[in-house]
């Protein structure tokens, strides 16, 4: 299943469920001889483009998503400007701070861009336009270790803040066959070991920052669309249908978890005690209990939301239609 691509052109739902490999996708991934990177427009209505992954680059917040389009905010998320200077108008999907000047954002093509600035200009560290092999995730440990993921297995690796990525073999799945899932969310726990939550009930692992591998039995057959490592080492999972999977010895075991919808779920944060979701068609749930159960509820619009980021006590949302502004009685 190929998603956080192509998100804004077709509604988001349907986009995330329809399954767009084989031979027609990959012939159509082939890319014209002379193709080039074109820089992000500047646009008014920026703030209405779909943004797939947020963070913090410090008190700012950083999101990204269709068109190139970066946002910042430096007052809490009530209000957000267009980075000045991007130098792809692809799609992005994901972004990782080591701090609060050096940032990376990777996307379409295989894209992988710097910021030095806190997001305001950022430069190309890799493109591959023969193929449309996007990276979906990217995690940065700090300003010189950074891992991201893919489609079709792909891991990237670096040690000097990006400069050079080399590629990672990943072992073949338990059972044999090729390494060629789709790694969707990349996350790290406060000791600092890596996992990714993939398609087909997957979830990898990684202790050496990110050189090399292992799969998790977690006993699930759907994607895994994103995941969350606690505070106290509690690792859930999240994706379709409201699939959530959580474990709390280390990814030995994995249990089922009712999320409180059956909408699928595109991304999870912890604020404080509280650990909230976000996903399609407007659902938000949340647990008060680390996890162990969770509570939800929709918006009366049924707006897909698509990345939420926590700032302090408070949450920012993010959805198929842009930064999320929120009122009384959106959800119920």
């Amino acid at each position: 299943m190929y998603i956080k691509s192509n998100i804004l052109r077709q509604p988001l739902h349907a986009l995330l469920l329809v399954a767009t490999l084989g031979q027609g996708v990959a012939q159509a991934q082939a890319a014209p001889a002379l193709l080039q990177a074109q820089p992000a427009g500047q646009s008014a209505s920026a703030v209405l483009a779909p943004m797939l992954g947020v963070t913090k680059a410090g008190k700012r917040i950083v999101a990204v998503g269709d068109y190139g389009i970066a946002l910042l905010s430096d007052d809490e998320g009530k209000q957000f400007r267009q980075a000045g200077k991007m130098p792809v108008s692809s799609t992005l999907t994901a972004v990782s701070f080591a701090d609060d000047k050096n940032g990376w954002a990777v996307g379409h093509w295989g894209a992988i861009v710097h910021t030095t600035d806190g997001g305001e200009s950022w430069t190309i560290q890799r493109l591959n336009t023969q193929e449309d092999r996007p990276l979906f995730s990217v995690h940065f440990f700090n300003a010189q270790d950074g891992v991201a993921v893919g489609l079709w297995s792909l891991v990237l690796r670096t040690s000097d803040g990006g400069k050079t990525w080399e590629t990672v073999q990943m072992p073949a799945p338990p059972g044999g066959g090729k390494a060629d899932r789709n790694l969707f969310s990349i996350f790290a726990t406060p000791k600092g070991s890596l996992f990714v939550a993939a398609e087909r009930g997957t979830v990898l692992r990684s202790d050496d920052k990110g050189q090399t591998w292992r799969y998790l039995n977690t006993g699930y057959k759907g994607s895994f669309w994103t995941g969350l490592a606690l505070n106290d080492g509690t690792l859930l999972v999240a994706g379709l249908r409201g699939s959530l999977y959580r474990s709390t010895d280390d990814g030995k075991s994995w249990l089922a978890v009712d999320s409180g919808s059956k909408s699928s779920l595109t991304d999870l944060v912890q604020v404080g005690s509280r650990i909230v979701g976000v996903g399609l068609d407007g659902v938000e749930i949340e647990s008060t209990d680390g996890g162990a159960s969770f509570i939800g509820k929709q918006r009366d619009d049924r707006l897909s939301m698509t990345a939420l980021v926590a700032n302090g006590n408070s949450l920012i949302r993010f959805s198929r239609r842009g930064v999320v502004a929120e009122k009384a009685g959106d959800m119920h």
